[in-house]
């Protein structure tokens, strides 16, 4: 009931590689440089994707797509051309997104500094040689692939911007629950607590592993959201009526509840990644994205 979730690299080797040199360690001090990319020219090549007038061309789009298809045959991944084209823009246009948030929220990157990211990653895989010799494997140029580190960096500064706005405490509640396949049983079950039976022990007939016990979890967390929603509906000691969800039918206990209780890594990973969904929700409502996809 509680979430995971898997996330499919567009092209494995490169993200593996960037992210060795760009990710959370990335500078917030670093001092300023323009960069041309981020202002469009008379003379900027066909663009596939543009977002609030900066893009990725039709060229670069082109090479992003193959790469994705070579590393789903690597991975034994099947999809249609039209899902692989799909994954593409969808990936494109939340990195734009990112980057551009980053540089509005303050991120700079210099040149110095991206070239030393480009020489430690080139030192980490045996030297330039194998670094150049991996681009061409990889339909990357020396230019392109700078843009391309240049852009994961600033994608990874915002990512980390958005992740560490989520606090470590929240308001949370420990829940224990009945869960049963069949509506009649439920009602059995719901009929024996309202009678004065135990709901712990209960609860032990029905998982006598955990007894049901769910743990703490902020609002959001459980991959149930009619349970989520129950759970905090009740007060501590409160029981809820029968809860039907895609996986059964459930009783939930309330045992206590915390305005400010700690929260689990997987937690506040969960709720990282529902604050990144929803920051690029309202990124792309407030953008003007025009798609010119061949």
């Amino acid at each position: 009931m509680k979430h995971t979730k898997l996330t499919l690299i567009t092209s494995l080797i490169f993200i593996i590689l960037v992210s060795a040199c760009g990710r959370s360690n990335t500078p917030s001090g670093t001092t300023a440089e323009a960069t041309d990319t981020q202002t469009p020219t008379a003379t900027q090549p066909p663009m596939a994707i543009t977002i609030n007038n900066v893009g990725i061309s039709v060229e670069e789009f082109q090479q992003e797509l193959t790469r994705l298809q070579q590393a789903q045959t690597q991975l034994g991944v099947s999809s249609t051309p039209e899902e692989q084209k799909q994954k593409v823009i969808d990936d494109f246009t939340d990195q734009l997104l990112l980057e551009q948030g980053a540089y509005q929220a303050g991120f700079t990157l210099d040149h110095a500094t991206l070239q030393a990211r480009i020489d430690a990653l080139a030192a980490e895989m045996g030297g330039q040689d194998k670094l150049t010799a991996w681009e061409s494997t990889n339909s990357y140029t020396a230019d392109s692939f700078s843009e391309a580190m240049r852009r994961n960096i600033a994608v990874a500064w915002q990512r980390d911007q958005i992740a560490n706005s989520v606090p470590i405490t929240a308001d949370q509640v420990h829940v224990r629950q009945i869960l049963v396949q069949t509506e009649e049983t439920a009602n059995e079950i719901l009929a024996q607590i309202k009678a004065g039976a135990d709901f712990a022990t209960l609860a032990l007939t029905y998982d006598p592993v955990t007894g049901g016990d769910l743990g703490w979890f902020p609002q959001g967390y459980l991959t149930q959201p009619e349970v989520d929603t129950a759970a905090f509906a009740l007060q501590p000691g409160q029981t809820s009526e029968i809860i039907k969800s895609a996986i059964g039918y459930h009783i939930i206990f309330v045992i206590e509840r915390d305005p400010q209780h700690p929260l689990s890594p997987d937690a506040r990973r969960v709720l990282q990644e529902k604050k990144l969904a929803e920051w690029l929700d309202a990124a792309k409502s407030s953008s003007q994205i025009t798609l010119n996809v061949p």
